[in-house]
């Protein structure tokens, strides 16, 4: 019991700092991509912190995960390092006893892995869809940043504004380049209101302006200022319904399409979650040996490699999945089955300290190697 509780505060010390420190580097990898993109006027600025809770905790299960299984093989490391395993196997303890305290301090983050796989993370991914395609189905002026170019949706049109005053409605120095089977319009004006029209459209009312009118190359164009122009710039419905991907669907939703392998793939890749978080903490338990007179950091690039090699691979039958070539019940767990055929292996190569290529064999064997070769350059010497 002793053993157990200083396992599991060791394990929550180190999984805190270690979340911590990735979703620092999520959390800020997520910013300047969602930045970006609302710079580029892919997303609306007031939907920033929005996109970016949805987003951060779309990756939770994933940092969930590699927390998990850095903290395992960070705590066991250390006891090798601090020479606290010679003790625990001098005592008669089998590396096995590892398991259950492990999976005991692991279980909380194995269900907070499901809980989001199943429910938080298809609801987030929907909302995240939801307010992208709220956006790029609003009219075309309501698009606009002030001061930058932006294309209407029907791609026959460029609007730029300077600036806008009274919130998205009232707009200043405007320009507007139309191509259409009459020519080249180019329109710029002093100021311009947006104002519906009743059926579901709207029209930029432009004030105090200039239009002209031709055919680019030839000189024909046509030149009148007005004090009112009105320009159509909006005439779709509004959006009743929203295109909901399968990444955005709920787990129940999912169910009800048993025989659509889209609806196949995102249930294994979510069912694969809580899995791959309980298979990577048992592996990291025979992966923490180390040599106490070397480093540890070839222990942790070796445990990024493996996640993320565990981790494509995951994806890769993800889709194969959804691309027909296999079935759900066929796809969901060769690869996990190979993992804990893998941990026994591991467990069974530790526990056998009598195998030749068994760590403590041959680190006995160098030691030994290494005092007949200073014996006999002590030898020499004299």
């Amino acid at each position: 019991m002793i053993f157990q509780r200083a396992l599991q505060r060791e394990l929550a010390s180190v999984a805190g700092a270690t979340f911590t420190v990735l979703f620092s580097i999520f959390v800020t990898w997520t910013l300047i991509s969602i930045l970006g993109k609302a710079a580029g006027g892919k997303v609306a600025s007031g939907d920033v912190l929005a996109l970016i809770g949805f987003s951060v905790l779309n990756y939770l299960p994933t940092i969930l995960i590699l927390t998990s299984f850095i903290a395992v093989i960070a705590t066991v490391t250390r006891s090798y390092r601090d020479s606290e395993m010679v003790v625990w196997f001098a005592s008669g303890q089998s590396l096995a006893r590892w398991i259950k305290p492990v999976l005991l301090a692991g279980l909380p983050l194995v269900i907070a892995v499901a809980l989001l796989a199943l429910f938080a993370t298809p609801w987030a991914k929907g909302k995240s869809v939801e307010y992208i395609q709220r956006f790029e189905k609003r009219e075309d002026l309501k698009r606009v940043a002030p001061g930058q170019f932006r294309e209407s949706t029907s791609a026959n049109r460029v609007f730029f504004v300077e600036g806008s005053t009274s919130g998205s409605t009232v707009v200043q120095n405007v320009f507007v380049n139309s191509v259409d089977a009459n020519g080249n319009s180019v329109v710029v004006a002093k100021e311009g209101v947006i104002e519906p029209d009743g059926k579901g459209g709207s029209y930029l009312v432009l004030k105090n302006g200039r239009r002209y009118l031709g055919h680019p190359g030839q000189a024909d164009f046509q030149s009148m200022e007005f004090e009112r122009y009105r320009m159509r710039v909006g005439n779709q419905v509004p959006v009743i319904g929203i295109d909901t991907p399968p990444e955005a669907m709920s787990t129940q939703t999912l169910l009800a399409f048993p025989d659509n392998r889209f609806a196949d793939a995102e249930l294994l890749y979510r069912i694969s979650a809580p899995i791959t978080c309980v298979v990577l903490m048992l592996l990291a338990i025979p992966l923490g040996f180390v040599n106490p007179r070397a480093g540890s950091s070839a222990n942790l690039i070796l445990a990024l490699l493996i996640f993320f090699t565990y981790n494509n691979l995951t994806k890769l039958f993800e889709n194969s999945v959804k691309q027909g070539k296999l079935s759900f019940a066929m796809g969901w767990w060769p690869l996990h089955l190979f993992g804990l055929l893998t941990v026994l292996a591991l467990f069974a190569w530790r526990l056998n300290v009598n195998h030749r290529w068994h760590p403590a064999v041959l680190w006995s064997a160098f030691k030994r190697r290494r005092m007949l070769k200073d014996g006999a350059a002590a030898e020499g010497a004299r």
